[in-house]
């Protein structure tokens, strides 16, 4: 079995209202290309997801975003879905953790309407993005040129539209964190 991540810790930052297909996808993909993937979340316990037009599946919390550490992994995903992103964009400590991330020259991959979380971070200004499409003139004025392709990588930023993306958005992630751990 090829694992391109042996060894290799990845950080996926959600709440309630994540796009069940947008975390369970790569949660598996990065999963079988050998990382260590956790889930950060606002709370303990469990966190739904949004599937479609209404509640999906629980999934398991492992740690809180207040207890998370850029230091301790090597890269974050941020799934989308409306209400996650939102709900997480007014929450100081998350922006914090993207933000840590970033600075520490550490991938960030945001999918759907992830990409606001960097817009509030900061990061759009400058760089090539992608999103999903009710969002372009958000990211757009947050300094972002919005490009309408499957998957865009600028250097540590990753981003995706939706869904269908997926197997770019996870190919991307692994490629640009085998990348940046060349480069380390």
């Amino acid at each position: 079995m090829n694992a391109p991540l042996a060894a290799r810790r990845i950080l996926i930052m959600a709440t309630d209202g994540f796009e069940q297909s947008e975390l369970e996808v790569p949660l598996e993909k990065l999963e079988e290309a050998g990382a260590e993937v956790r889930v950060a979340s606002l709370k303990e316990g469990q966190i739904e997801g949004w599937d479609d037009d209404n509640w999906g599946d629980e999934i398991d919390v492992d740690l809180l975003i207040a207890d998370a550490r850029a230091e301790d992994f090597d890269a974050l995903v941020l799934p989308g879905g409306q209400i996650n992103p939102d709900l997480l964009r007014v929450e100081e400590e998350a922006i914090a953790l993207i933000q840590a991330f970033a600075d520490a020259d550490k991938p960030v991959a945001a999918i759907c309407h992830a990409p606001w979380l960097l817009v509030e971070a900061g990061l759009a200004k400058g760089r090539n993005m992608t999103c999903y499409k009710s969002i372009r003139t958000d990211v757009a004025n947050g300094g972002a040129q919005v490009f309408d392709k499957e998957v865009v990588v600028d250097g540590n930023i990753i981003t995706s539209r939706c869904p269908d993306d997926l197997p770019a958005f996870c190919d991307a992630i692994i490629e640009t964190v085998v990348r940046v751990g060349a480069d380390a």
